[in-house]
């Protein structure tokens, strides 16, 4: 794969980790916290009707980031170091299995026997497993985004064009 491809990639990359950290976010930020004002009566309805609708928004997304990842270990461009998306792929890896073990353990337990306030402050309290690892990926990318648009390649690149 040519370098400018390598690049794209990467931007492309770049671009997909801050949909999926936006997308989880609300879910984190937003959701999860204002399940306490759902009625007890209501909640388990709410969350079976709900539960599967992240699911294309931000779940598939993220295990295709995952996925992609390991694609750009090979094709990376020069300027970004393997070093730095091995990092990012294992804050990935470390927010996927507190999803496994922790999160959806938590949710499924929701969609069976309804709202317990004590597995809601569990999954609120567990949470920045996902969110820290979430925050930490999207710094390693944008250092690795800083590093590949200071680039000498690209700089070399711009001057001859302009």
């Amino acid at each position: 794969m040519k370098e400018k491809k390598r690049r794209v990639f990467f931007t492309l990359m770049f671009a997909l980790v801050l949909y999926v950290t936006g997308a989880y976010f609300v879910e984190a930020f937003a959701n999860y916290p204002s399940w306490r004002i759902i009625g007890a009566t209501e909640f388990r309805p709410y969350h079976n009707a709900f539960g599967a609708r992240p699911i294309p928004f931000m779940v598939v997304p993220w295990f295709f980031e995952i996925a992609l990842t390991f694609f750009l270990m090979r094709f990376r461009p020069r300027a970004v170091p393997l070093r730095a998306i091995v990092l990012a792929q294992v804050f990935n890896l470390v927010a996927l299995a507190s999803s496994i073990f922790i999160q959806i353990p938590i949710q499924i337990q929701f969609g069976n026997n309804g709202m317990s306030v004590q597995a809601l402050d569990r999954l609120i309290e567990t949470d920045p497993i996902r969110w820290v690892s979430f925050i930490l990926k999207l710094v390693v990318y944008l250092w690795m985004m800083m590093r590949l648009v200071t680039s000498d390649d690209i700089a070399r690149e711009f001057e001859q064009k302009y």
